[in-house]
């Protein structure tokens, strides 16, 4: 079983914010137990900003690694002027240097097959250009997914669904990678 930090916990907050925020709050917990606790306890409340450390050290090396916003803006560029054969090779290669093994899935339901450490994963990106998206599709990649017994599903777009799709996704574990997820996703550091 694979364990998924909460969405809106305080770390995966502090994850998505920038590094210098965790190391504030280490500080602030230093100063403030330096300041009010008996001496017997001090020790042990500075060091209770160990995990804020910790996160902010993790944030700082993915957005140290992270391309720039001008770089992820080309990349999306570049992805929407890609025809579909050239789109989808981009997106094999890409989960292919993550580690995945990438085929072409079965059936209408989704374009790609991925495979890591026995987990599979449906992907579905063939209207990764459209503006408008309807739930249908993500209704058929999640029946698909139950059929072949796949671990996860994953929705691919250029812009970020309505509401309605979000909802869905979020209900029937459709994750959707669209924006700044799938520049990153997309963006090759051998380019750079």
């Amino acid at each position: 079983m694979r364990l998924k930090m909460a969405p809106n916990s305080l770390f995966a907050v502090l994850l998505r914010s920038p590094w210098w925020i965790s190391f504030a709050i280490v500080i602030a917990l230093a100063l403030l137990s330096g300041a009010l606790l008996p001496e017997a306890y001090r020790l042990l409340g500075m060091l209770s900003g160990g995990p804020f450390a910790v996160i902010g050290a993790i944030a700082a090396v993915r957005q140290l690694r992270a391309p720039s916003a001008g770089r992820m803006q080309a990349t999306l560029e570049q992805a929407a002027a890609m025809p579909w054969r050239a789109f989808c090779r981009a997106l094999e290669q890409a989960y292919g240097r993550q580690g995945y093994s990438v085929s072409r899935a079965d059936g209408d339901a989704a374009d790609l097959l991925l495979v890591k450490g026995g987990r599979s994963t449906l992907v579905v990106a063939r209207r990764w250009k459209a503006s408008n998206h309807g739930v249908e599709t993500l209704r058929q990649l999640d029946i698909s997914r139950r059929a072949q017994d796949a671990s996860a599903c994953v929705y691919i777009t250029l812009l970020a669904p309505d509401a309605n799709i979000t909802r869905f996704a979020a209900s029937n574990q459709v994750d959707l990678l669209n924006g700044t997820a799938l520049a990153v996703l997309l963006d090759h550091p051998d380019a750079r």
